[in-house]
């Protein structure tokens, strides 16, 4: 186990209408969805991220910051 504390807060913004929201992300699991609160585009990851988090986020979701790419759940 990793003594990294994750950083929480991530700031999302909207690839359609460029709209930021920043949430709190859940530790113990991905965020597969998110609905923009700007034009209620339904966000899902890019291919190869895990989570809307690694796709939209400023901060990527805590799984990657704990264990990295490879040994976090996107890989």
């Amino acid at each position: 186990m990793s003594d990294v504390v994750p950083e929480l807060l991530s700031t999302l913004t909207c690839p359609q209408c460029g709209h930021e929201a920043t949430e709190t992300m859940p530790t113990d699991s991905c965020q597969f969805f998110y609905d923009c609160l700007g034009c209620g585009v339904l966000l899902r990851p890019l291919p190869g991220h895990c989570c809307v988090y690694c796709s939209y986020g400023t901060v990527p979701c805590p799984p990657i910051q704990i264990d990295g790419k490879d040994g976090g759940c996107c890989g």
